[in-house]
């Protein structure tokens, strides 16, 4: 039996297993999710990310590691690029504490999806109970302006050619962090200088989730729409989620092309 060492060699040892953590943690690309309390939805949810990181794995570089569950009381988020965050209606706020958490991952270039899987019944009235959580767990973070995606954002081109952002639900708006005041296109170039670094949040309710989701068999676990059309749906929220990762990713390099041409021309000088 080891013999035990001083308080500062304790302290040395705990630090270095804190690094060794680190560096498993991040060492591959780990999609995380929020800890809901309610096991079909965190089932669903964790499918979702593993079968969209199967997508990753076949058409990309990247190779992912196997989703991962956070409890934001607890654990370190800044391990992960992108942490899903499905939003219900009894979910608890999070604590003073995981809000400083929270808001440090936001400002240092990670990302949460936001989604309130209520597209489906939202636009038939008032706000829904999922929304309003929503509001309320907003409240506490620092969320920049928001706007609909617009059509040159980077998120319709940073792998995928999109235009659309379906889940299992569809046409709803999909929020993200507004363009800069002033924002114009460069000339020679179809789209406008946005966002210098990757949007903290994406916020709608289309279930992207539950669109990606497949079971042990990587067979799709949720129906999507009927017939052909649905599975198109499924395709193109697959590209959606391709997106998210690649912009979470590369940062602002998709948005940086538009000074190719400048770059370029004072290279020539």
């Amino acid at each position: 039996m080891p013999s035990p060492g001083t308080p500062a060699e304790d302290g040395a040892r705990a630090q270095e297993a804190d690094d060794a953590a680190a560096v498993a943690a991040t060492a591959e690309v780990t999609l995380a999710y929020v800890r809901t309390g309610e096991p079909r939805v965190d089932e669903v949810t964790r499918a979702g990310l593993a079968g969209l990181s199967d997508v990753l794995y076949a058409r990309t570089s990247i190779e992912p590691a196997d989703p991962t569950e956070v409890d934001l009381e607890t654990d370190e988020l800044s391990f992960f690029p992108l942490i899903y965050w499905t939003v219900t209606a009894d979910q608890p706020l999070p604590s003073a504490g995981a809000y400083v958490r929270l808001n440090r991952y936001l400002r240092t270039g990670g990302m949460i999806v936001f989604d309130t899987r209520d597209a489906n019944v939202s636009g038939y009235g008032g706000p829904t109970p999922e929304s309003r959580r929503l509001q309320e767990i907003a409240a506490g973070l620092d969320i920049p302006p928001l706007e609909p995606i617009p059509e040159d954002h980077v998120l319709t081109r940073a792998f995928y050619l999109i235009q659309d952002f379906p889940g299992r639900f569809a046409g709803r708006e999909v929020w993200v962090e507004a363009a800069p005041p002033g924002a114009e296109a460069v000339e020679g170039m179809p789209f406008r200088d946005l966002n210098d670094g990757v949007t903290p949040v994406v916020i709608g309710g289309n279930d992207w989730a539950g669109a990606w989701a497949t079971d042990d068999r990587r067979q799709p676990m949720l129906r999507v729409g009927s017939g052909l059309g649905g599975e198109r749906q499924r395709e193109v929220a697959y590209r959606f989620g391709v997106n998210l990762v690649m912009h979470v990713l590369t940062g602002n390099y998709k948005s940086d092309q538009v000074h190719v041409p400048a770059l370029l021309d004072r290279l020539g000088n």
